[in-house]
């Protein structure tokens, strides 16, 4: 059978991927001498309820708050497949609450909502808030998906992580940090170029240009974007607005061919596939980077792209060797972040997490075919854990705060 068949057949068997399970014996719970039935119900749940009426954070010690994350999802850019509804999105939803608690022993519950408007959205999420010790959005289009994180970066009192954006970004970082070694070249000497604007490619360039990118050209549908270009103001898409303000200091205007040009690396999250020719690599610097992420098909498939000159390649397919899977991020990301009970999450912390994930891989094993850790390396927990504990820690230190115990 094919692939199709086998995941279909799968999941069929299986109805659902994911269930709850209780933390507490039930073998005696209904005795009536030694049961705990009155402890974690009535009567005895009523003393819980009343400390945490007082002191909220409690919730944090006398319930699952701690480990709970709310996948939220409205269904409107779901894989590659686009705006196929929220029941389309729910079998996606609960593979990422599988990687969450496989990776990262959090309890990730898919929230796939029958909403699409962007403030029911945001009031959704605040809604939800007090039950989740972290919010994970995930396929909502761009850019209003921008738009609800920011709002609930700036409104909750718990972390947001956006896995496009976020996710994304820290391992295309620590990918193309360990490429760059190989080849010897520096950050702040490159040309890169970004095919796809959404929220992927505006998440890599926002960390690009804080790891010190100087040059850096963004592509759309209608090509470079650049400061001035017709279609593109604060009002029709102000994130793109940024991108054209930010990026492309010189201008250069046309399609992916033209920007191209020159460049040391491609990275792509259009979400097209075959729009990297073998001739536009020819035109890039030599020993070029090319990382052909959109899935299931590739901007270019590898063996194009090594025949074409490419010294690097990866893909987000794990039947090519260099997968840059987002995978490998987001279950340690938001251990770390319920561990710290941190309130936010910034660009610093970001490229801090890209950093120590690229240095797990190490110079001894670095090669031109194996620039990322495996997903399931057991060190992604404890170092992206002990990366983000610092970042954390120096940052309430410039507040004058502290930790929570």
């Amino acid at each position: 059978m094919g692939l199709k068949e086998d995941a279909i057949n799968l999941h069929r068997m299986l109805r659902g991927k994911i269930e709850i399970h209780n933390r507490i014996s039930v073998d005696n719970i209904f005795e009536e001498e030694k049961g705990t039935l009155g402890l974690i119900y009535t009567p005895g749940v009523a003393y819980i309820s009343r400390e945490i009426s007082n002191n909220k954070e409690l919730t944090y010690e006398y319930t699952s708050k701690w480990n709970n994350v709310a996948i939220v999802c409205d269904g409107t850019r779901v894989l590659g497949l686009g705006n196929v509804g929220p029941e389309a999105a729910i079998p996606v939803m609960e593979g990422k609450s599988v990687l969450f608690k496989s990776l990262a022993d959090i309890n990730a519950i898919p929230l796939c909502i029958a909403v699409q408007d962007k403030q029911e959205i945001i009031k959704f999420v605040k809604a939800i808030q007090p039950g989740f010790g972290a919010i994970n959005i995930e396929d909502i289009e761009s850019p209003k998906v921008l738009e609800i994180v920011e709002k609930l970066k700036d409104e909750l009192d718990i972390p947001v992580f956006h896995d496009d954006q976020h996710g994304t970004a820290v391992i295309a970082l620590a990918a193309l940090l360990n490429a760059l070694n190989i080849i010897g070249k520096r950050i702040d000497k490159i040309k890169a170029v970004i095919a796809g604007a959404g929220s992927a490619g505006y998440g890599i360039y926002k960390i690009l240009e804080r790891a010190g990118c100087n040059d850096i050209i963004v592509t759309d549908s209608k090509g470079a974007i650049y400061e001035g270009r017709p279609d593109i103001s604060s009002s029709n898409n102000r994130y793109r607005q940024e991108i054209a303000e930010k990026t492309n200091a010189k201008k250069i205007s046309g399609n992916l061919e033209s920007a191209i040009i020159g460049a040391d690396v491609f990275i792509g999250v259009s979400g097209k596939a075959n729009i990297l020719t073998q001739g536009m690599i020819r035109t890039m610097n030599d020993e070029a980077i090319v990382f052909a992420l959109s899935n299931p098909d590739p901007e270019i498939l590898p063996p194009e792209a090594l025949a074409a000159g490419a010294k690097i390649v990866a893909t987000g397919r794990s039947d090519f060797p260099n997968q840059i899977n987002n995978a490998v991020v987001f279950p340690s990301i938001l251990r770390a972040l319920l561990d710290l009970r941190a309130k936010s999450l910034d660009e610093d912390m970001l490229v801090s997490v890209a950093l120590a994930i690229a240095g797990i891989v190490g110079h001894k094993h670095l090669t031109e075919s194996f620039i990322i850790p495996k997903v399931n390396d057991p060190r992604i927990l404890p170092v992206v854990t002990q990366t983000l504990r610092n970042a954390v820690l120096k940052h309430l230190d410039s507040k004058g705060l502290a930790l929570p115990q």
